[in-house]
């Protein structure tokens, strides 16, 4: 075996440094210790790698990262935010107002009072929560809250006290945290437990209207016996009793409410001046004039076309007196068959809508109140346009003479205040009261119109307070609607011989004595509206409860600008 020779190289001689040659700026770094500066020996505490100026400083520990975020409602608390590290809370200078319920007030009042109230401001509920479950049952009472709602929009209330109703049922059971909103067809609910959970909604649609004021009572009995915290009225309970309001019959037949119609345009003949003859023909044509519009309505005719019919008997009536040269006061006929028409329960809600702030529902029922208007000037016309081109002598100057018959226009009046009753379906019981109501607002504007020979419309306002004073007050001592003791007492004050007389002059062609005619009576319209709804206010505001010491906030609106 042979052994492999290792063969060494020489080594080459060490080189002078002033021998070396100087390295180019590519070869040499900026970092290099200089030649002869002995590099520092490296701390082994000390990090080895290059850090940025943005590093955090040695012993300062990272934040550590956030966690993902849940999808939430839009309502919940930021993930910074702090009970104890949050700013104080603003305090306007005046203080915050403490809002006390009266116990004693009537529910209406207190529910206006808290609907008028931002949500933030609104006191804790009085009663406790009627039901044994858990939490509140949410969907039975939105169910439940819009059936009765649905029954007193279509009986006629006002939006607001249709609001208060709603609101005083979702309150007793323990939503408190809810608006109601009503509008002319539709109502509708939210409520919102709390500010991180989601709102709830559910709304109704009201498709049919119907007068009947028995239902209405017991609703608002109904209504009462929920709000009083002394009772305890489940929803199961509820539901019963509503089932059992919604099941019951009118208090009258239909034949009934078809002489109720004919005496009523009776009575009003004989308050312009008729006499039994004319009496008996004008409770023959309303009576006419109403089975054509049960006709009507059983084929499904809309109310426009069902007012237009039921007014041409009445106007053919008078008519027929007139060509029959019989000095009977055929106006008084015709006026008579229109006091059975004219659309006074819709008017003054309209009205009190528009005064209390809810314009949308107001509009739509001032458009109602329109249409009415137009489809009875349009039977009327249609007939005295007939009369006029066979000849027929009509006076309309017969209309306006002042007859003064105290005592037979008091009772005529009264009368007419109890068949405009009967029509409305209220309960015998609140019959006599709108009755003898009626007979003092005549009193007051024939004392005014009559014998002081004063305005036509100042004398109806204060005669129209005056109803809408006495029936708040009835009503605020049953814990009921107003409209049972109001609503029939305004009959006598209705402009039947304005409107009468504008149809005649516009069918005589006399357009500029009609129009004018018939703005009047949209005044007197309107004086009777705006007269009920402030004796209704007066009564709320001087009247209250001892110690309520929370009235109803009232919209504060713009001055000019």
């Amino acid at each position: 075996m042979r052994a492999d020779r290792v063969v060494a190289e020489p080594e080459e001689p060490d080189e002078a440094p002033e021998d070396r040659k100087p390295q180019s700026d590519e070869a040499r770094s900026a970092f290099v210790p200089p030649v002869g500066v002995e590099p520092r020996e490296p701390v082994e505490d000390e990090p080895h790698s290059t850090t940025s100026e943005f590093a955090l400083p040695s012993g300062l520990a990272p934040e550590p990262p956030p966690a993902p975020e849940q999808e939430g409602s839009a309502f919940a608390t930021p993930s910074t935010y702090s009970a104890k590290t949050s700013p104080p809370a603003f305090t306007p200078a005046y203080g915050i107002p403490l809002v006390r319920m009266a116990e004693d007030a009537p529910w209406q009042d207190r529910m206006r009072t808290m609907l008028r109230l931002p949500l933030a401001d609104r006191p804790v509920p009085e009663a406790a929560r009627k039901t044994d479950e858990a939490g509140p049952p949410v969907a039975r009472v939105f169910d439940l809250t819009l059936r009765i709602g649905e029954l007193l929009l279509a009986g006629g209330e006002g939006a607001e006290d249709v609001e208060a109703a709603m609101f005083a049922i979702c309150r007793s059971y323990g939503l408190d945290r809810c608006e109601p909103t009503v509008t002319f067809t539709l109502l509708s609910i939210t409520y919102q437990p709390s500010l991180v959970d989601d709102p709830v909604t559910a709304n109704r649609t009201v498709r049919r209207r119907g007068t009947d004021y028995t239902r209405l009572a017991a609703v608002y009995q109904l209504l009462a016996d929920i709000a009083d915290p002394e009772h305890d009225v489940p929803p199961e309970e509820a539901y019963r009793r509503l089932a059992e309001i919604r099941r019951n019959r009118h208090p009258y037949p239909g034949w009934f409410l078809t002489v109720a119609a004919g005496v009523l345009a009776g009575a009003a003949s004989v308050l312009l001046g008729g006499g039994p003859t004319v009496f008996f023909v004008a409770a023959l044509g309303a009576m006419l004039g109403d089975r054509l519009a049960w006709l009507c309505a059983g084929q499904g005719l809309p109310e426009f076309y069902q007012f237009l019919v039921a007014a041409m008997p009445p106007a053919a009536m008078g008519v027929a007196l007139t060509l029959l040269h019989a000095d009977l006061r055929p106006s008084a006929v015709i006026t008579g068959g229109l006091f059975a028409l004219i659309p006074g329960r819709a008017l003054v809600a309209a009205v009190q809508d528009g005064l209390t702030g809810f314009y949308i529902t107001a509009s739509a029922r001032l458009l109602e109140v329109g249409y009415f208007f137009v489809a009875i000037v349009v039977g009327v016309l249609s007939v005295l346009y007939l009369a006029v081109q066979v000849g027929a002598p009509l006076n309309p100057e017969g209309v306006l003479r002042p007859v003064e018959r105290p005592v037979v226009q008091i009772l005529a009046s009264m009368v007419l205040c109890a068949t405009f009753a009967i029509l409305l379906q209220q309960s015998r019981s609140t019959v006599l009261f709108a009755t003898l109501n009626g007979g003092v607002a005549w009193v007051i504007y024939a004392s005014i119109a009559v014998t002081a020979g004063g305005s036509a419309v100042v004398s109806t306002a204060v005669a129209a307070g005056l109803v809408g004073l006495f029936g708040q007050l009835i009503a605020r001592y049953h814990h009921t609607s107003s409209l049972p003791y109001v609503t029939a007492a305004i009959g006598p004050l209705l402009p039947g011989s304005a409107m009468y007389f504008g149809v005649l002059a516009i069918a005589q062609n006399n357009l500029d004595q009609g129009f004018t005619s018939l703005a009047k009576a949209a005044a007197l319209a309107l004086a009777i509206a705006i007269g009920v709804n402030l004796g209704g206010e007066l009564a709320r505001m001087f009247m209250q409860a001892p110690g309520a010491a929370a009235a109803r906030r009232a919209a504060k609106r713009t001055r000019g600008f």
